[in-house]
């Protein structure tokens, strides 16, 4: 796949002044409101710095304006407010941006952290939250929109409440050596703690790190042309491309290559998702050279997404799915979870959300397509072995498909044929 980023970003040369505003920390205040009034003054050719040996309370959202050649440095700590009815009543407002602190917009902008162990942190104090399940007005962490040529490295978050990284209508990212723990001390899950978010072109993601409890990296509509590679996810929902097509909508995804990644206690390791009724295609998506260790359902792929809590599947026999075209899922290792009765922290339903009719928990593929829409859709070189030591199986209707996909296409045990070789 060829990759369109050109390296990492780097400011070019300037001949004008560059500005350096250190943010200002007053104990048991806001320091939202200091920074804010400055942030006119440092839209382009400046840094802006939370300084080193400090720790900053950011207590209500920050929306920063366009940026040209800025970047946001942490190098002290930053933490959210520590009550819940605080946060949720930012996020109630009309005002409220979609994340706790938004880019929205400019071009050569980096948010840059630091590998200091003890600061550079971004404390969310998520566990208050899921240890109550709440899940009403919730914020997001960081949103970039519409941002041209940005960097967003060395960053650490610490129990984020939900989502982290969002991109939307972005390009030209380059997001790398990031770290996300959103581990849970006690038995509550951490729901939609998402690492990443692909939502443009040409984004190049490598080296993070990210303990979740929802999708490592998802890859929404309208992206193109994404590399994520040589990274660790733990806990998570996967390396995702949708879900695409919600209520009928045309979305598209193009040219996107998930490689080098160890998946540990993932509910998935590669996962394709598309609403029924979607519309629209995903093209080119590569998945190769992921370790997956006490995985459920390695690699999955619908075009039958549906919200259980909403009722049983719809039955559709339309031939405007969004349409899958050309997906490589190559060299895949590791062993399959299929402990009698292990149920995965995200199920709150009976069956449990991610239940899929006739599976029998000993799956290394499953396909479910609809005929005629999908096309060239190849599994290699998986080995797998269970926990159990149970023959490893497939779930697969080869009435909806007509190439080899690289295995005896049917429900039962997983044989490799000439194509998966």
């Amino acid at each position: 796949m060829l990759l369109s980023f050109s390296g990492p970003l780097a400011y070019a040369a300037i001949a004008v002044a560059w500005s350096t505003f250190v943010v200002p920390h007053t104990k048991d205040a806001d320091d939202t409101l200091a920074l804010m009034a400055a942030i006119p003054g440092y839209t382009s050719d400046a840094s802006i710095v939370f300084e080193a040996d400090t720790t900053y309370n950011i207590w209500s959202p920050i929306t920063f304006p366009p940026f040209t050649n800025v970047e946001v440095v942490i190098s002290g700590n930053l933490t959210y407010p520590t009550s819940i009815k605080t946060v949720q009543g930012h996020v109630a407002t009309a005002i409220y941006s979609g994340a706790w602190l938004s880019f929205t917009g400019g071009d050569n902008v980096t948010l840059r952290g630091n590998t200091d162990p003890d600061w550079g942190w971004v404390d969310g104090h998520g566990q208050q939250w899921w240890d109550v399940m709440q899940q009403t007005n919730r914020p997001s962490g960081w949103l970039f929109e519409n941002v041209t040529n940005g960097i967003i490295r060395d960053m650490k978050i610490y129990k984020p409440i939900a989502w982290n990284f969002g991109t939307i209508g972005s390009s030209n990212m380059h997001i790398f050596n990031n770290i996300i723990l959103a581990n849970s001390e006690s038995a509550s899950f951490p729901f939609n703690t998402d690492g990443f978010s692909a939502g443009g072109t040409n984004f190049l993601f490598e080296n993070n790190h990210v303990v979740n409890g929802d999708d490592c990296l998802a890859v929404g509509s309208g992206s193109k042309n994404v590399t994520w590679r040589d990274s660790y996810c733990e806990g998570s929902h996967g390396l995702s491309v949708g879900s695409l097509g919600v209520g009928g909508q045309v979305a598209s995804v193009e040219d996107v290559l998930f490689e080098n990644t160890i998946m540990n206690r993932t509910l998935y390791a590669a996962r394709f998702k598309s609403w029924t009724g979607g519309n629209g295609a995903a093209i080119n998506i590569t998945w190769k050279n992921i370790t997956f260790i006490d995985v459920m359902l390695p690699i999955f792929v619908t075009q039958n997404y549906q919200e259980q809590s909403g009722g049983p599947h719809p039955s559709s026999s339309s031939v405007n799915e969004t349409r899958i075209e050309n997906f490589l899922f190559d060299n895949f290792v590791g062993v399959i979870n299929d402990t009698p009765g292990y149920v995965e922290g995200s199920c709150i339903t009976d069956p449990c959300w991610y239940h899929v009719s006739g599976a029998t928990g000993k799956e290394g593929v499953i396909f479910d397509l609809y005929p005629k829409t999908a096309t060239n859709i190849v599994v290699k070189n998986l080995v797998a072995h269970t926990f159990s030591g149970a023959p490893v199986a497939a779930m697969c209707n080869f009435s909806t498909i007509s190439n080899d996909v690289g295995f005896v296409c049917s429900d039962g045990p997983y044989v490799p044929t000439q194509a998966g070789l």
